[in-house]
């Protein structure tokens, strides 16, 4: 069932007008239900498995932006998250470490900005490559960055990194309150779907999706594919790093351990689990993700978590390569069918 805003007469004004022509009654009870979901829980749910799952769905939407619309898969996301994070504390002025002390308003632009400058550095690097090599050149990056800052202590404080953080006064609203902090994440986590929605559909987006498909054929037009996709690497960052700001502060601390191995590799699961192919998919994923990783544990114990998960994930990928949105669609094209196959044997 359509929503009344499709009854409006289509004009040319713009991706935007047509962007909200296009909502449908589902969204509008997604957002009606994400608005109230505060309201209707306790600080446990709001923080731990409302904002967690916004803001890891916002970090798996930069590798969804890379590797759904410009066919990069990149293990790195998480460090560029990371940084940020680690430059927050710097700069900030948290205790140990160099501790600049300056205040939000400064410290917080400069910290995105430090984070998309290193993911556009990590971007020139990588899109020299393709496939499989993009993906260990990535993965080389987030490990040197952990045991780098493992081993750095008068910038990262080394193996203690950093604790006491907490998110800053935002126009006089305190946002260490659980809803406060809930519907700050909501916020990034929509303004980050929200644009890589409009991306897929502006013509920076389009010209990416196409040197993904047809390379050759894109240079061969005149395309400079390298900057498209360096320029797609330092937008991937900008939501990696929002992200990180608020991963930071939901948990108060951050250390190398944030930056290791498995929360590498967590990101990407996220990403496949929900689908690749769809700015929402991360968000999937980042619920089925958070949801085990806060009850699958005591009921399994936490050893075998990533046991638990790799079979899920392994389940999910042999039926469905486009994850668990590409099982919703298999669904509804099947009982779609159903109806059409009942017709057509009343008519024979």
């Amino acid at each position: 069932m359509a929503s009344v805003l499709d009854e409006t007469p289509r004009t040319n004004d713009g991706t935007l007008a047509r962007l909200v022509r296009s909502l449908r009654w589902y969204y509008v009870a997604m957002i009606a239900f994400l608005l109230i979901y505060p309201l209707i829980t306790g600080g446990f749910w709001t923080v731990q498995i409302g904002a967690q799952t916004l803001i890891l769905g916002t970090i798996a939407l930069s590798l969804m932006l890379l590797a759904g619309y410009g066919g990069m898969v990149s293990l790195s996301q998480l460090t560029i998250a990371g940084l940020a994070g680690y430059m927050i504390a710097v700069f900030g002025g948290a205790s140990g470490g160099l501790g600049l002390g300056w205040p939000p308003f400064v410290a917080i632009p400069m910290a995105i900005a430090v984070a998309t400058l290193f993911a556009t550095l990590v971007g020139v690097i990588s899109v020299r490559t393709e496939g499989i090599y993009t993906i260990m050149i990535t993965l080389a990056v987030g490990m040197a960055f952990y045991f780098f800052v493992l081993q750095n202590r008068e910038i990262f404080n080394a193996f203690d990194g950093f604790a006491g953080l907490r998110p800053p006064l935002v126009l006089g609203i305190n946002m260490r309150e659980a809803n406060n902090f809930y519907f700050f994440c909501l916020a990034i986590a929509g303004f980050g779907y929200c644009l890589v929605l409009y991306l897929s559909r502006a013509p920076f987006g389009l010209a990416l999706q196409a040197v993904r498909d047809n390379p050759r054929r894109m240079r061969a037009l005149g395309f400079n594919i390298q900057a498209h996709r360096v320029a797609a690497h330092a937008l991937a960052g900008f939501l990696a790093a929002l992200g990180g700001m608020l991963l930071v502060w939901m948990n108060g601390q951050i250390s190398p351990g944030s930056v290791g191995i498995a929360p590498l590799i967590s990101i990407l699961i996220i990403a496949i689990l929900g689908g690749i192919r769809h700015p929402v998919g991360p968000f999937i994923g980042a619920l089925i993700f958070v949801l085990l990783d806060n009850f699958a544990m005591q009921l399994i114990g936490g050893d075998r978590f990533n046991t638990v998960i790799g079979l899920i994930f392994l389940v999910i990928v042999l039926f469905s390569p486009d994850g668990v949105l590409g099982l919703w669609k298999m669904f509804r094209n099947r009982l779609r069918r159903q109806p059409q196959d009942s017709v057509e044997s009343r008519t024979e």
